[in-house]
């Protein structure tokens, strides 16, 4: 390979990526062809398809044969998690716990209304569509109240780290729902709200590890499943 035909493959690499962490191309979405690449871009169509490899290999996209191509994360990690999701579940529970936890307990010492109340939000959501049955739309409310609550952490390298993870979450959030013991998680989840609210650091960080704990290990014999 050429330099300039290196250079080539690397901008159009930076190209697709932009696509797809601006939200451009969002995750689920099918990619133009490599034909309709290469005339947008003006290249050759084998520095699209060494572009699109590239990706593939880093998780951000997936290539479905006679199907076209489609964007299956947002960035790499995710990507690479993405791909742990049947086999590793564990880990990626583990992983979870580690962030949540920490930054449950330094949301504890964030006085922020706004920011309170946005939380508030995200988890009266998440109850509502529980509570109406709504199973298709839980995962979604829930992993963005995990979300919310790492940004109100205050802390910007922890924030990026779990957006980045962000798919991953909501991959574990599916794969553990459990409408028989919703309850269970959503009390959990008031729980965790109610410590953070109060300022109760060690509290907050022992609700959000006993939850993910739960999810882990299994409920106890006398608390059915929980929520995500």
């Amino acid at each position: 390979m050429t330099i300039r035909r290196a250079l080539l493959v690397d901008q159009v690499i930076e190209h697709m990526r932009q696509q797809i962490t601006t939200g451009v191309w969002p995750v689920g979405h099918r990619v133009p062809t490599k034909t309709e690449l290469s005339d947008e871009l003006r290249v050759a169509r084998n520095t699209v398809r060494e572009a699109v490899r590239a990706l593939s290999h880093s998780g951000l996209l997936q290539v479905r044969q006679g199907r076209g191509t489609y964007v299956r994360a947002t960035s790499e990690l995710s990507g690479a998690l993405g791909r742990l999701r049947t086999t590793e579940l564990r880990d990626v529970l583990q992983v979870r716990r580690g962030l949540e936890v920490e930054a449950a307990r330094l949301a504890a010492h964030v006085a922020d209304e706004d920011g309170l109340r946005a939380l508030e939000a995200r988890l009266s959501a998440c109850e509502t569509a529980a509570r109406a049955g709504r199973w298709e739309a839980v995962p979604q409310e829930d992993t963005e109240f995990h979300t919310a609550l790492v940004e109100y952490a205050g802390n910007g390298v922890l924030a990026a780290l779990y957006r980045g993870f962000y798919e991953a979450v909501l991959a574990s959030v599916i794969t553990c729902v459990d409408p028989c013991g919703a309850e269970t998680g959503l009390a959990s989840h008031r729980r965790l709200l109610e410590a953070v609210r109060a300022g109760d650091a060690e509290r907050a960080a022992a609700e959000a590890g006993a939850h993910l704990s739960a999810l882990l290990h299994g409920p106890e014999p006398e608390r059915p499943g929980t929520a995500d």
